[in-house]
């Protein structure tokens, strides 16, 4: 690997719904609990109040299905006025349970694109989740053995950025963070320097949104990963 005169030495993705499916999982998760609970609430309420209860958690139990499925049995409890049958209770640990075995699924072009980079740059993995079930994925994905480093953190803030590209390459300005959340991958990391590549994928999660930086030299946005190689060199 050849670092001396490149202006971009390090690029780091974000996994979950950048390298590989997962947002669609808990999708289908919700889905399955607006039936379970149909006789009390209407679908778009019980979204609403399972939504609220996942914001208020986030410091509680962090990113993940293990903080998801305790805010839908939360949300339960709230929504029947503590009626909600056990049985229900013991569905909707079994539909995390589901979710944490779901096999992996990688998105299109990520390897071809990753492995293209890898050639000539530091590549980071840079996730935040449930530790446990972010390196079941990694390890599923047949991915690891192309990243330098891998880190999962708790949130994604311009020092946890500044900290990662300090440790593993050469700082934030000769770096690049790709990923589909904006508030997560692209914004942050912007703040803290570096280049910000924002790769949209389906619906994402409503707490993850947040609208694009205006006029910042270093934002770019893809359709797919397979336009990445392709900006990296005119950035180098």
């Amino acid at each position: 690997m050849n670092t001396m005169a490149r202006r971009l030495t390090t690029i780091a993705f974000d996994a979950d719904d950048t390298l590989w499916h997962n947002e669609r999982f808990f999708r289908m998760t919700q889905a399955r609990f607006a039936e379970m609970l149909s006789d009390y609430a209407a679908p778009e309420h019980l979204q609403e109040r399972l939504l609220a209860a996942e914001r208020r958690n986030l410091g509680h139990y962090g990113f993940g299905v293990k903080g998801f499925v305790l805010s839908m049995i939360e949300t339960a409890i709230e929504v029947t006025d503590g009626k909600v049958a056990a049985p229900v209770i013991g569905r909707l640990l079994e539909a995390g349970q589901d979710m944490l075995r779901h096999p992996i699924e990688l998105l299109p072009h990520v390897r071809s694109t990753v492995e293209t980079l890898a050639d000539d740059h530091r590549i980071l993995l840079i996730t935040k989740g449930d530790l446990l079930d972010q390196e079941r994925k990694l390890a599923q994905s047949g991915l690891g053995d192309l990243f330098d480093a891998v880190e999962i953190v708790s949130d994604k803030t311009p020092q946890v950025y500044a900290g990662a590209f300090a440790r593993h390459g050469e700082g934030a300005e000769r770096a690049m963070m790709v990923g589909n959340s904006m508030r997560s991958d692209v914004i942050p990391a912007l703040d803290a320097g570096a280049w910000g590549v924002f790769v949209p994928h389906g619906v994402p999660w409503a707490l993850e949104h947040a609208h694009p930086p205006q006029d910042r030299a270093r934002f770019h946005e893809l359709n797919s990963l397979a336009g990445l190689p392709g900006l990296v060199a005119t950035l180098d």
